[in-house]
C-alpha cells in the first residue's frame, strides 16, 4: 500500500506538490475550506465578470510547463497562455514608458528616452543573467541544514546575492535616472518589500520577465490552481473543497495526520502545509508545542507590506494597456511610508490590471473587468480599515481618473468588490494582511527561513511563500519541487529531475 499524504490548502504550493506526489502513486488527499481551489490564487466572481484574487500574471512559464510533464502531462492541454508584449506601461509624473519583452525595441526606447541609458540596459540583462544562471541552484535546492549551504553550487552562488547592496544599489550600477531604476525595482514590491531594503539578488525579478516574458491565461492565473486540480484528480488524488482542518494531530512532536473542522481526524504518513506560515502556527498547532516558532517569536519576525484591491466590473471596455503601474510623485516617500512608518500614503502607487483586453471570457461582450492594487502597509500598522477603506478607494478613483486614460471610470461600475489588509487577514487567513508573507531579508532566507522539511516537526512539510525558496508562483511552484523531492528521497523514490534554465532569446 502507497504511504497517505495530506496536504493543507489547495493553494498553487499545495497543488503542485499534490500533482507530483500523485503522479508517483502516493495516496494524496487535499483539504482546503473555501468552497474552490486557489487560494490566493482562486477564481473570483461577481456577477458575469471574473478576476483574478492575487496573482495576475506568469513569468518563467517553463517551470509550470516542467511540473506538468514531470506528472505526464502537457500543460496545453489544460491551459491557453497568452504572451503579453508589451508586458506593462508604467506612468511616471512627466513620462510613460512601455516595457515590451523584445531586447532591441527596449534597448532603443530607453536610449529615446533617457540619453543613451540602452547601454546600461544591455549590461544589466548580460550580468544579471549571469546572476540568475548562478542564483538557480539556490531557488531549487533544499536549504534546511548548514551542509546544504556548503555544496559547491551553493557556495559559487553565494557572491551573487550581493549580500552587501540593495536592489537599489544595484540598480544604481546600470542606470542613472531614478524613473529607469523604478522601472527595474518596482518588482521587489512581489516581495512586499522596499527597493531600498531588498537585497540586491532580487534584479533577477525584473530580469526574468525581460528575458522570458509574461504570459495571462485564458480566464485568469487562477486557471494554473484549476489545471493543476485537475491533474491531481486524474492521478486518483482526491480533494475535499469546503472542508478545513481545525489543528494538526501532533504526538511527541510528530504529525500524524489532521483533525478537520467538521470534527473528523484524518491519518497520514506525512503532512504538508500550503497555509499562510504564521497564521497555521498560530492556530493550527496546540501552544506550548512549538519552540522556534511561538506566537510571541512570529510576532517579532519581518513581514512583506500588504494590499489594497479593487475588483472592478465595467459595462465599458478601455481600449488601453493590459498592465498599467501608475508611479506616486515621491516612490521612496510612499515606499516608506508603507513599509516601516506603516501610515496610508495621500499619494499611493497603482497597479492597474484591464486583462478583458487580452481575454474576451472575463466580462460580457462590450465590458471589462478591471482589477486595481495599491501596495499599504499590514496590519502591524493598525490602519482601521473600516472607517479608511472608502476614502482611500475615492483616492485610488480619483489619481487614475487624473493620471491614466481611465476618464470617467466611477460612473461605468456596475460591480465592486473591496478587499482591504483586514479583509485578507480575516477572509483569507493571512497574518497580519501580510499578503506577500515574511519578508525576504538575508535573516528571513535560505536556511534562516522555515524549512520545506519543517524542523519543529516530524513528518511535516512546508509549501508555499512561507518556506525556501519565498514568495511568488514561480518560487511558490520550485518550493513545491523541493518538498516533493524531500519526500521521494526519504522514502528511497528518485527526485523528480530539474532542467537547466531556458536559453534568453533576446540579442546576445
Amino acid at each position: 500500500m502507497e504511504k497517505r499524504m495530506i496536504v493543507i490548502g489547495a493553494g498553487p504550493g499545495g497543488l503542485a506538490a499534490a500533482m507530483l506526489l500523485a503522479s508517483q502513486g502516493y495516496e494524496v488527499d487535499v483539504y482546503e475550506k473555501h468552497d474552490r481551489v486557489g487560494g490566493r490564487n482562486a477564481e473570483l466572481r461577481l456577477g458575469e465578470f471574473v478576476f483574478d484574487t492575487g496573482p495576475t500574471f506568469l513569468s518563467m512559464i517553463h517551470l509550470v510547463e516542467e511540473l506538468f510533464e514531470i506528472a505526464g502531462r502537457n500543460l496545453n492541454d489544460y491551459m491557453d497562455a497568452v504572451k503579453l508584449d508589451p508586458m506593462y506601461e508604467l506612468i511616471f509624473e512627466d513620462q510613460n514608458l512601455v516595457m515590451t519583452h523584445n531586447f532591441d525595441e527596449m534597448k532603443k526606447q530607453i536610449d529615446e528616452n533617457f540619453e543613451g541609458s540602452g547601454e546600461g540596459y544591455v549590461r544589466f540583462m548580460k550580468e544579471t543573467g549571469k546572476k540568475l544562471e548562478a542564483l538557480t541552484p539556490l531557488l531549487q535546492s533544499r536549504m534546511d541544514r548548514l551542509i546544504h549551504m556548503m555544496q559547491p553550487k551553493v557556495i559559487k552562488a553565494l557572491p551573487e546575492l550581493e549580500v552587501n547592496k540593495t536592489l537599489y544599489e544595484v540598480l544604481s550600477r546600470y542606470f542613472k535616472d531614478e524613473r529607469l531604476k523604478m522601472a527595474f525595482a518596482f518588482q521587489s514590491k512581489y516581495l512586499g518589500m522596499s527597493p531600498w531594503e531588498c537585497p540586491g539578488a532580487f534584479t533577477i525579478l525584473s530580469y526574468m520577465e525581460h528575458a522570458y516574458g509574461i504570459y495571462h491565461p485564458i480566464g485568469g492565473v487562477n486557471q494554473l490552481s484549476q489545471a493543476m486540480a485537475k491533474v491531481v484528480k486524474e492521478l486518483g488524488g482526491r480533494i475535499h473543497t469546503g472542508n478545513g482542518v481545525k489543528k494538526l494531530v501532533i504526538e511527541n512532536r510528530a504529525v500524524k495526520g489532521v483533525e478537520l473542522e467538521n470534527g473528523e481526524t484524518e491519518l497520514a504518513d506525512e503532512v504538508i502545509i500550503n497555509g499562510d506560515f504564521a497564521h497555521v502556527m498560530t492556530h493550527l498547532v496546540e501552544p506550548g508545542i512549538l519552540k522556534k516558532y511561538t506566537p510571541e517569536k512570529l510576532e517579532k519576525k519581518k513581514y512583506s507590506c500588504s494590499t489594497f484591491m479593487m475588483y472592478l466590473g465595467l459595462d465599458k471596455k478601455y481600449d488601453l494597456s493590459h498592465h498599467t503601474i501608475v508611479f506616486s510623485k515621491d516612490y521612496k516617500k510612499n515606499v516608506e511610508e508603507i513599509t516601516n512608518s506603516r501610515i496610508l500614503s495621500a499619494d499611493p502607487s497603482i497597479y492597474i490590471q484591464n486583462a478583458s483586453v487580452t481575454d474576451p471570457t472575463l466580462a460580457p461582450e462590450g465590458q471589462s473587468a478591471l482589477y486595481i492594487l495599491a501596495p499599504v502597509p499590514n496590519n502591524f500598522s493598525e490602519v482601521g480599515w473600516e472607517q479608511e477603506q472608502e476614502v482611500f478607494r475615492d483616492l485610488v478613483l480619483d489619481i487614475i481618473e487624473e493620471k491614466t486614460e481611465f476618464k470617467g471610470l466611477r460612473n461605468h461600475i456596475v460591480e465592486e468588490k473591496l478587499l482591504t489588509p483586514f479583509g485578507w487577514e480575516h477572509d483569507y487567513s493571512v497574518y497580519k494582511g501580510a499578503t506577500f508573507n515574511l519578508g525576504h531579508q538575508l535573516s528571513q532566507m535560505m536556511i534562516f527561513r522555515p524549512h520545506n522539511k519543517f524542523e519543529e516537526l516530524d513528518h511535516c512539510w512546508l509549501v508555499g511563500g512561507g518556506t525556501h525558496p519565498g514568495s511568488g508562483l514561480p518560487t511558490i511552484l520550485e518550493s513545491a519541487r523541493i518538498t516533493a523531492n524531500g519526500i521521494f528521497e526519504q522514502y528511497g523514490k528518485k527526485a523528480v529531475p530539474i532542467s537547466p534554465l531556458p536559453a534568453w532569446e533576446g540579442s546576445q
